[in-house]
């Protein structure tokens, strides 16, 4: 069984940064990526970015390309979501999941079986 658990949410301003950490624990030897979701009230959930566990490959939302980077650390097992340039609309709870995925299409939330319990990311204007 995968363990995920998220941390750093918080409230900034507009323009302001936060760290996200999700620190994972188990057997993950047969899961290849760990992904980034976020949900606002009354909106699905998304998916904002991923990290590839083997190649360390790395993809993203158009909504958060150039201000967002996802990142790793193997000894910790934890992977990152820094986050700049924040905007009202980046506002939600925020999910790490881990799961497989061969084909490219790692943004669909229903093929994920391990996830957080999130961490709220609140930004004013």
């Amino acid at each position: 069984q995968v363990h995920l658990v998220e941390s750093g949410g918080g409230s900034v301003q507009a323009g302001g940064s936060l760290r996200l950490s999700c620190e994972v624990s188990g057997n993950t030897d047969s899961l290849n990526l760990m992904t980034w979701f976020r949900q606002a009230p009354g909106k699905e959930r998304e998916g904002v970015a991923t990290i590839y566990k083997g190649s360390g490959d790395i993809d993203y939302s158009n909504s958060v390309t150039g201000r967002f980077a996802i990142s790793r650390d193997m000894a910790k097992n934890t992977v990152y979501l820094q986050m700049n340039s924040l905007i009202p609309d980046d506002t939600g709870m925020y999910y790490c999941a881990a799961g497989i995925n061969y084909g490219g299409v790692w943004w669909v939330p229903n093929d994920y079986r391990n996830w957080g319990q999130g961490t709220q990311v609140t930004v004013s204007s």
